[in-house]
């Protein structure tokens, strides 16, 4: 692990996001919140919340953060039969949420495959990426910038 003890304390927040492309059928059963283990992205976002909690378990060398907020937000793209997520992860401390936020997304999106797996075992996830962080030393980053 990277030393962070002399980095100064600011509010550092990172945004992921990522996608899931599924049939048209699987798409309507979560759209409707009809599947059979139930509120699929209702369940996606707790796990994605856990996944951020945890992060520091899950990638060996990542520092345990304490995190003042966790926010994850779904969008539904009925054109392409694919459900966008976006992880918001925000803290005050002395190393930034990049992984936080990546893990929330990648979680979030395994959840909703787990949950309708059984109609559909074809879905890709894909796009798992940060699109902005700020805070700390290194400044800010946002996806597409220059």
């Amino acid at each position: 692990m990277v030393d962070v003890a002399e980095k100064p304390s600011t509010h550092r927040v990172a945004v992921a996001s990522g996608r899931i492309e599924m049939q048209r059928q699987t798409f309507t059963l979560v759209s409707a919140g009809k599947a059979k283990k139930g509120d699929v992205l209702g369940v996606a976002r707790i796990a994605a919340v856990q996944a951020a909690k945890r992060a520091a378990e899950l990638i060996p060398l990542a520092h345990p953060i304490a995190l003042t907020r966790v926010a994850v937000d779904f969008k539904m793209d009925k054109k392409t039969s694919s459900v966008h997520i976006a992880a918001r992860v925000e803290c005050r401390g002395q190393t930034g949420v990049e992984m936080e936020a990546l893990t929330a997304a990648a979680v979030g999106l395994l959840t909703i495959y787990d949950m309708v797996k059984a109609v559909d075992r074809g879905m890709t996830l894909t796009d798992i990426r940060l699109e902005e962080k700020h805070g700390g030393k290194s400044g800010v980053f946002r996806r597409g910038a220059r």
